[in-house]
């Protein structure tokens, strides 16, 4: 039977482990001669615009012996009205595996719900599992694990930030959230949250003693006309040196870019020495090959 990454609540704590273990494996060299995707064709279907997660997936098909077919909105029928049901079959019969990104979690369950092969999802308005998971990784190749840790996370109540409530409620880390009050995460997520996930009300409170600062744009993709009025209400919600000086002597800085520096974290926090965005930035590859790994090779037998 086929399984499906849509959200982190599809995995148990010991599948984020063994992802993020097998991916670090995978970046120290040892899946150099294993093409398990060899002669299969995985189709990506991109509604939103993408730089690291449509590279990193490309180039992990490639390294895993694959054929990438990557689809724009206007190369497909979707936008012009065809039922999703419609196109989640046809697109079965032609591919073994599907990464899709696009603005709505219910449109990509109707795709997982007709297809008849793996469906990944590389980003919609409310999750993005696996930069998250990429994420976990950097962290964990840095600590060597994850217990005990303090996440803190500044900014808007976005995607990226469900996706981290997921894992702190799989994992059990500690994860301290610091939204403005018309920015906190999705109401159904936050009602379901476990002890070790809590909000406070400055970035402060949320930055000391952490493990990691982690931030994002303020106007995520699809929000760009509330730009202007978003940089008014995050004023005092950046990521600078005065933060980064509240939390662990080993903090580590993180953002899943792309950055608007100056904005929601300073050029100084992004290139200072407990930066890791760029070590984060690379992993996206490395463990996204493990995701094919695990949710397409299992297919490929069957």
């Amino acid at each position: 039977m086929k399984k499906d990454l849509l959200t982190l609540r599809d995995l148990t704590k010991e599948d984020i482990v063994a992802i993020i273990k097998r991916g670090e494996e995978i970046k120290k060299g040892s899946l150099k001669s294993t093409k398990p995707l060899d002669g299969h064709n995985i189709g990506m279907v991109f509604d939103k615009s993408s730089t690291r997660t449509r590279v990193s997936f490309e180039v992990a098909i490639y390294r895993l012996g694959g054929n990438a077919i990557f689809l724009a909105p206007s190369d497909t029928q979707i936008n012009r009205g065809e039922p999703m049901k419609d196109t989640a079959r046809v697109l079965s019969s032609y591919l073994d595996g599907l990464i899709y990104r696009t603005y709505s979690q219910e449109q990509l369950t109707e795709l997982a719900e007709w297809s008849s092969i793996p469906v990944i999802n590389a980003l919609t308005d409310l999750y993005h599992p696996c930069q998250v998971l990429s994420d976990l990784m950097t962290v964990d190749e840095k600590l060597g694990n994850l217990d005990n840790l303090m996440v803190a996370w500044i900014g808007d109540g976005n995607n990226v930030a469900n996706s981290w409530i997921n894992a702190a409620n799989i994992l059990k880390f500690n994860l301290t959230m610091a939204c403005p009050e018309r920015y906190l995460p999705n109401p159904d997520i936050l009602a379901n949250i476990s002890s070790n996930v809590k909000l406070v009300s400055t970035p402060q409170e949320a930055a000391t003693n952490a493990n990691v600062i982690y931030t994002d744009v303020w106007a995520s993709m699809g929000k760009e006309d509330e730009s202007k009025q978003r940089i008014e209400d995050f004023n005092g919600w950046q990521v600078n040196q005065s933060l980064i000086d509240l939390a662990d002597k080993d903090v580590m800085v993180m953002h899943c870019l792309p950055a608007h520096r100056e904005e929601e974290i300073t050029d100084e926090a992004m290139e200072g020495p407990r930066s890791i965005i760029f070590v984060q930035a690379e992993n996206k590859l490395y463990l996204h090959q493990a995701i094919l790994e695990k949710y397409l090779k299992p297919a490929l037998v069957l």
